[in-house]
């Protein structure tokens, strides 16, 4: 089993070309937003179905307009109204917001205009034109026209437009099948007391976090310490899951169990190892076309690989094809950096510039708590100047 590094590009690439096969669902309107259509929506029927009055007022014919004084009320619509009705020259018909415009009519002027008296109604808007306040049916979109296409991110707007075409349920992508598996006999949980040795597990309530952010729920187990144990539980993540991830139990040590597991359940090792800086020890494979991440065990770099690996991987599965928004902009101080490989960096983004915050170290999330930004700094470079462009990735919740 080889151990050679991989740089960040190819690791990328190679999660990239994973097959993925996003499963769809129906679900009633209501409930999708923030869902992608898996679908082509075509109108059903035309918006507005019918000529309608976009405003209180009176319809008529323009011509009838310019050529009497006065006009015959012979009718009253509002909006509801189901009886079709057909004006003769001449005549008008009061009608209000919504309501069906008759034939004949092919104009709407607003009341504020208007005098009614003993059935007739007389105006004075100069400025009124043929077809003012009349919303011609279709005008929004026509039956058998495209509505929305498929790969279409809804949203609460989205959802009014086709409930106004009648559509009560839609198909999605539905959200992936996920299993975390965190590994380490030296993790307690929180709210329990800690004994000498021991660190409170921070990573699985984070991922359950980013993955509800991200609408997916998540199965979480925890492994101890142990080859068997920590096949076994693979096997039986395996099972049900689309991805399957890992914290800690990744690197080369006597107690990292997770690389053997793998290998152990018929994994296929994508790669064991990135030049980067902090998540090097990150594991990938592939069974049966499931994925399989092993994330380092500090809450850091867990973060961190998550957000450079499993976040477009998981919104593939979703029917996004998209990274977090990549940005450039300048260095707000002098950085040097000690290894030659590729940093993630804590930063800050404002006002045009990017400030690298101080603990950097993969244990500590105090920088990470208040960082909006992710900062690359490529392998070959150590020292960036101040104002240096810099390449920086918006956390989700920031970008």
């Amino acid at each position: 089993m080889s151990h050679s590094l991989i740089s960040v590009t190819e690791a990328k690439a190679l999660l990239a070309q994973l097959p993925v096969t996003p499963h769809t669902v129906a679900k009633p309107l209501a409930t999708t937003a923030g869902c992608i259509l898996a679908e082509d929506l075509f109108a059903p029927v035309d918006i507005p179905a019918f000529n309608q009055s976009s405003m209180d007022g009176y319809a008529f014919a323009f011509t009838d307009y310019t050529t009497h004084n006065t006009l015959e009320i012979v009718a009253k619509i509002p909006a509801g109204s189901s009886t079709p009705f057909t004006l003769q020259p001449g005549q008008a018909a009061r009608v209000f917001t919504g309501a069906p415009i008759p034939a004949g009519a092919d104009t709407v002027v607003m009341q504020e205009v208007t005098q009614e008296q003993n059935g007739q109604l007389s105006y004075h808007q100069p400025a009124l034109k043929q077809g003012d306040n009349f919303r011609h049916a279709g005008s929004d979109i026509s039956k058998g026209q495209l509505a929305l296409p498929k790969g279409t991110r809804i949203t609460p707007a989205t959802i009014g437009f086709l409930a106004g075409m009648g559509f009560h349920q839609v198909t999605v992508y539905s959200q992936p099948v996920v299993t975390l598996l965190v590994t380490g006999d030296e993790l307690q949980t929180p709210g329990q007391p800690l004994a000498w040795g021991q660190v409170y597990e921070a990573s699985s309530v984070m991922i359950q976090a980013l993955l509800a952010e991200m609408g997916i729920s998540v199965t979480v187990h925890h492994v101890a310490d142990d080859l068997t144990a920590t096949t076994a539980a693979l096997a039986a993540a395996l099972q049900p899951s689309d991805i399957v991830l890992l914290t800690g139990g990744v690197s080369v040590g006597e107690f990292d169990y997770v690389v053997r597991a793998a290998e152990n359940c018929g994994v296929q090792q994508l790669f064991h190892r990135v030049l980067q800086r902090p998540g090097k020890p990150l594991y990938a494979g592939v069974k049966e076309g499931k994925a399989i991440l092993g994330l380092p065990g500090n809450p850091s770099s867990v973060l961190t690989c998550f957000y450079q690996y499993v976040w477009p991987l998981l919104r593939r599965y979703t029917g996004h094809n998209d990274q977090l928004q990549k940005i450039q902009a300048p260095l707000a101080a002098t950085h040097n950096k000690p290894h030659p490989l590729t940093h993630f960096l804590k930063g800050i983004y404002a006002n045009g510039k990017v400030t690298i915050l101080t603990a950097q170290e993969s244990y500590r999330m105090r920088s990470f708590a208040v960082a909006n930004c992710l900062v690359e700094l490529p392998a070959e470079a150590r020292t960036f100047s101040e104002n240096e462009i810099t390449d920086l990735y918006l956390l989700p919740h920031y970008g």
